[in-house]
C-alpha cells in the first residue's frame, strides 16, 4: 500500500489503473471510525453500505465530507 498525497485521509490501495479502490460495503463502521478518526454515533458493527444508504450518499468520501460539515 502506498502513502497518498498530503491532505488525504488514511492510506488507501489503488486499482491497476491508479484510481483509489472503493471501500467495501461490508466494512464495519467501527473500523472506519478508527482509521479516519471520526465518530458517526452508530454501532461499531454496522456495515458501511447501510450507513451510506441512511445518509443518502454513494461513497465513503462523500460521507466523511458530509460528517465534517
Amino acid at each position: 500500500m502506498f502513502t497518498d498525497a498530503p491532505g488525504m485521509k488514511g492510506d488507501r490501495s489503488r486499482n491497476e489503473d491508479g484510481r483509489l479502490r472503493q471501500k467495501r460495503g461490508d466494512a464495519h463502521i467501527g473500523t472506519i471510525e478508527e482509521q479516519y478518526g471520526v465518530d458517526f454515533g452508530k454501532r461499531s458493527d454496522m456495515h458501511l453500505d447501510t450507513l451510506l444508504e441512511q445518509n443518502g450518499v454513494d461513497s465513503l468520501d462523500e460521507l466523511l465530507r458530509k460528517h465534517q460539515a
